[in-house]
């Protein structure tokens, strides 16, 4: 039997980092473009030309800070971020070879700089107003760190442990350890940010009190967790919610009851990709994923998808769970399924999948981890009055302010399903946007 140590050592980060010899080789492939298509692409306008001719000079430091100060996550990014389809898949060298690994030379960068214990910026020259930020995710933390910078004192307010949101606690470590995100979050409280973790809004303090007691709220809780599937059987014991799964191992958990077993992952995104690969790493002996739609409307990255493959995962397109069937002990054993087809196309494009009668059967598991999405943080978004669409908050696109005239929106929490969830280099924009808006209203409102 594997111990939980044997198991640890399938969660070592499974790609190298560049050493300084191929970091070098790679930016000098680089055409330095001028009007460079990899910059339109990148979400956060990072100046990739610029960064890269920094490495190729040997200028390490400052190409990490031409990264970071266009990307506050940008060390995360650089392991995490779908740069095929977007600043690699826009490179003009697609056209002839193969596209410049930007991805990688970011890390290059950013890894030196953490290695090296770089403070990359400073705080800017206080301005008097304090600025609260609830959660410490992408969108919270770009906001938090654009806002110091400008001379806000700013207070994230945090209801885990350990701040950092998704990149801390809900990607796997084999492709983001946690040191990194950290080291972003350490980055942002070298400003002078007050980070306060475990401290919940609405509960250890009152929504109420944050809009008294500050200048502007910046509301960026992302998601919650993943929803009941809503069928029958659904407390038998075998039963994961892939976040908390994912959550568990980030923090050196690894649950040995994995070993050995058959496991069904619902879901085709993002998250269900990753319970899947760390069910593999847990010792598995067969991991399946169940999408009630087909490999098209499947909402994972390409790359996870060829790297769940890679790590022998399964896939059964147009299938769902209807029952859940225990054994006498109250654990799972088995699961009834049933066959879907596709119809007309539902609001966000993608075609409704609808059961096929007497289509049912068995599929024998030992363990089922839900993976159907995220539900919404409705009681913090209600605390603080504001209209929201079945918990995605309504704000100005251009000004990202919310109903109430002291309270902004950032990140996943103002997502629509489909629009650019799971993207955080999208949420971190967004969350510096926020700032520049935040300290713009403030300076006219002071004027």
């Amino acid at each position: 039997m594997l111990s939980a140590n044997d198991l640890a050592k399938n969660f070592d980060e499974s790609k190298p980092s560049y050493n300084a010899q191929e970091a070098l080789d790679e930016a000098n492939r680089c055409l330095y473009c001028y009007d460079a298509p990899c910059i339109k692409a990148c979400p956060t306008g990072i100046n990739i030309p610029g960064f890269i001719k920094k490495i190729a000079s040997g200028n390490v430091k400052g190409s990490a800070t031409t990264i970071m100060e266009e990307n506050p996550i940008g060390a995360s990014c650089a392991r995490v971020c779908p740069t095929e389809e977007l600043c690699e898949g826009a490179c003009v060298l697609n056209h002839s070879t193969k596209p410049i690994m930007i991805g990688d030379l970011q890390r290059f960068a950013t890894d030196w700089a953490m290695k090296n214990e770089q403070v990359l910026f400073k705080a800017g020259e206080k301005n008097g107003k304090r600025i609260a930020v609830v959660g410490s995710g992408p969108a919270g933390l770009s906001s938090a760190r654009e806002l110091a910078r400008l001379g806000y004192a700013v207070t994230i307010f945090e209801a885990k442990e350990e701040a950092g949101g998704l990149d801390t606690h809900g990607i796997v470590p084999f492709r983001l350890p946690k040191d990194i995100s950290l080291w972003e979050v350490e980055q942002v409280e070298n400003l002078g940010v007050e980070i306060r973790t475990g401290t919940e809004v609405g509960k250890d303090i009152l929504a109420k009190d944050l809009i008294r007691d500050y200048d502007a709220v910046i509301v960026a809780v992302g998601m919650s967790k993943v929803p009941m599937l809503g069928i029958e059987g659904e407390d038998l014991a075998g039963i994961y919610d892939a976040i908390d799964l994912v959550e568990e191992v980030k923090n050196g958990n690894y649950p040995t009851e994995f070993v050995g077993k058959r496991v069904a992952v619902i879901g085709a995104g993002n998250t269900a990709i990753d319970g899947a690969t760390t069910s593999v790493r847990l010792g598995a002996e067969n991991v399946k994923i169940l999408y009630r739609r087909t490999e098209a409307e499947m909402s994972a990255y390409d790359f996870e998808y060829e790297f769940a493959k890679q790590d022998g995962v399964e896939f059964r397109w147009l299938v769902t769970p209807k029952r859940l069937i225990g054994d006498n002990s109250g654990h799972i054993k088995q699961m009834e399924c049933v066959r879907m087809e596709l119809t007309e196309a539902e609001s966000d494009g993608r075609k409704r999948p609808v059961e096929i009668k007497g289509s049912e059967f068995l599929m024998d598991v030992d363990i089922v981890i839900k993976a159907i999405g995220q539900t919404r943080h409705h009681q913090l978004i209600e605390a603080f009055g504001l209209e929201h669409n079945g918990g995605v908050v309504k704000v100005d696109p251009k000004t990202f302010l919310t109903s109430h005239p002291k309270v902004y929106a950032a990140g996943d929490v103002v997502f629509a399903k489909g629009v650019g969830e799971a993207m955080a280099v999208s949420a971190a924009q967004q969350g510096k946007e926020t700032a520049y808006v935040v300290h713009q209203q403030l300076k006219e409102s002071k004027e």
